[in-house]
Formats: structure tokens, sequence, C-alpha cells
């Protein structure tokens, strides 16, 4: 029997479970210790490992990152909180030219075992730069693993896995689902849990897969499950760097069709890459070209709108729908 956890509380019980495992492992970020996070996510963990262990940090990402460096460069295991996806970018250059290179730079003999854990996407009503989906950014860059998790499973055993990769992980949190329950076997093994990097068979299906991940992997069952016309096979991707192209071609194959669904804008966004590499893989076996079901391109707009701005469960049925009209 397992444990009924909302996505947030599977993240907490992950984080728990690590820093009981690694004395190394330690939390830093904007209100994570006292607050236990502005979602939560981290309550209780002060209280119970100390403030030399989850500590509170200045308003200022970039230091929360670089600080996470030196730390990893001398043998911990940082888990660094950026409070809101939006929130990222003073922590870009630390990022993109310290953090992804550092391990290259130094010939393998430096880890960086730092996790930056970030909340990302719409659907909260919340300001401006709250409703982010900086994903391709990240997944732009060599040198960074980036995941995300659509479900309390794999949210209670990627966080371990992550930090337990001597790479630095970007994990991605669909803010929109911390709150939605399921089961969770927090009794199993980290070994025998499906790996970090592997994409997931979330429903099967034969005549069209749907690609999703993090937030719109829900939206994307729920649009197999109203086509009552075709057997839609529905993959959540779980990690953006590595793709794990292998289960997604062989899934195209066997369908013949592709609908990729995100909530990022359209344009440069991880759909492109996927809907390109699948074409070279797929492409006799394809019936229809690969299909795209975006965020509109244009900054994320005022809470009022998001609904519009979102992709919705009608509007991945019309990807469906485009993708059969071949």
């Amino acid at each position: 029997m397992g444990t009924n956890l909302t996505i947030g509380k599977a993240i907490n019980a992950g984080l728990r479970a690590a820093m009981e495992h690694d004395p190394k492992v330690l939390m830093m970020g904007e209100d994570v210790g006292k607050l236990g996070g502005v979602f939560r996510v981290t309550d209780g963990l002060y209280k119970d490992f100390g403030a030399d262990r989850v500590i509170d940090t200045p308003l200022a990402e970039s230091g929360i990152v670089g600080t996470a460096i030196g730390m990893a460069m001398r043998g911990y295991r940082p888990v660094v909180e950026i409070q809101f996806d939006g929130f990222f970018f003073p922590a870009a250059n630390q990022t993109f030219t310290q953090l992804a290179k550092m391990r290259r730079r130094s010939a393998g003999k430096l880890a960086m075992p730092v996790v930056m854990r970030i909340p990302y996407g719409g659907g909260i009503g919340a300001v401006e730069h709250h409703s982010e989906s900086p994903e391709a950014y990240f997944q732009h860059t060599a040198g960074l693993r980036v995941v995300t998790v659509a479900n309390p499973e794999d949210a209670y055993w990627m966080i371990q896995q992550a930090i337990r990769s001597d790479d630095p992980v970007i994990f991605l949190e669909p803010k929109r689902r911390y709150y939605e329950k399921t089961e969770v076997d927090t009794e199993a093994s980290i070994d025998e849990v499906t790996p970090m990097g592997a994409a997931r068979i979330a429903r099967s299906g034969t005549d069209c897969t749907l690609l999703a991940y993090g937030p719109m992997v829900k939206t994307a069952l729920q649009a197999a499950e109203a086509d009552t016309e075709h057997s839609i096979e529905v993959v959540d991707v779980r990690s953006l760097a590595p793709i794990d192209y292998p289960t997604i071609t062989e899934s195209v194959k066997r369908t013949g069709r592709l609908v990729v669904a995100h909530e990022a804008t359209l344009t440069g966004g991880p759909g492109a890459e996927i809907a390109a590499r699948v074409t070279e893989e797929c492409f006799y076996h394809l019936e229809s070209p690969v299909i795209r079901v975006a965020a509109f391109d244009t900054p994320y707009p005022q809470s009022r709108l998001e609904e519009h701005y979102l992709p919705d469960l009608d509007r991945v049925l019309d990807g469906v729908d485009r993708a059969f009209a071949y």
C-alpha cells in the first residue's frame, strides 16, 4: 500500500528522504526555511534539520545560484529554490556560463550536483513574472539536465534522483498541479523506479501519439479520454534534457501521428525540437505532419486572460483533429 500525497507533499517527502540519506544535502532559497516556501513545499524541513541545512537567503537569485556552485565544488549537494519561474533571470549568467559548464571545464574533475527547483507555468491567477514557462532556455543549454513532473509518484522519486545526480539538474514543478493527490509507493527502492531521464507511457493507444509534460499531461489525458473516435496514446516526456527519443519514436512508429502540447510559447519551444527530430527518424511512418499545440507567441497575459492563453482541452483536441485531417 502506498501513501496518498499531493505533488507538493511528495516533493517535500522526497527532499526529506534525501536529507536523511546524505548529510551533504542542504536547501537554500527565499523563504524556504521558517516559512516553508510560498507553496509550503519545504514545510517542516527547517524545524527538523536546522538553519545550517535549510537556509533562508536574501532576495538575490544570482547569489543563491553562485553560492550553490561554490558549495558543490566543496562536496555539498545544494538544492536551491527559485521562488517563481520569472525570478530566475537574474541568475541566468551564473546558470548558463558557470553551472552548466563547470564539469566540462574541469575535464570532469569537479562534479556539479546542484538541483534548481523552479515552480513554473500558469493557471494560478498570478501577476506578472509568476507564470512563465522558461524550459526552452534550459533545454537549449548543454550541460544542464532538465526534468519536470506530472504526478506525485514522479515528484517523490525524481527529486531524489536529481539530488543524486553529479550533473546540475533543473527541476521544474508545475505549480497549478501542486495540490493534486494520488498514491505514492514510498517503500520502493530508488534503483527500482523509472529512471529520471526516461519518458513514460501514461495511456496506451493505437491511432495517434499525444506528447506532453508537466502541467499539460493531465490535459492530454483528458483529451485522450474525450476523443471517443480515436485511440490516443499519451506520452509523458518527463525529461526535456536529455529527451528519451527511443520511447517517443517507438510510439510514433506504432501510431503514425504525433501531437505535441506544452504551455511554453510555440516558436522555438520544446515541441519544435521534438517535431524536427521525430520527422527525421519517423518520416516514413508518419501519416501527417507533427502538430504543435502551445501558448501564443506573446508575453504572458494578465490573469483574467490566461485561460485563453494556455492550451486547454479544446485546443488539444483541435490539434488531434488537425493530425487526422491529412
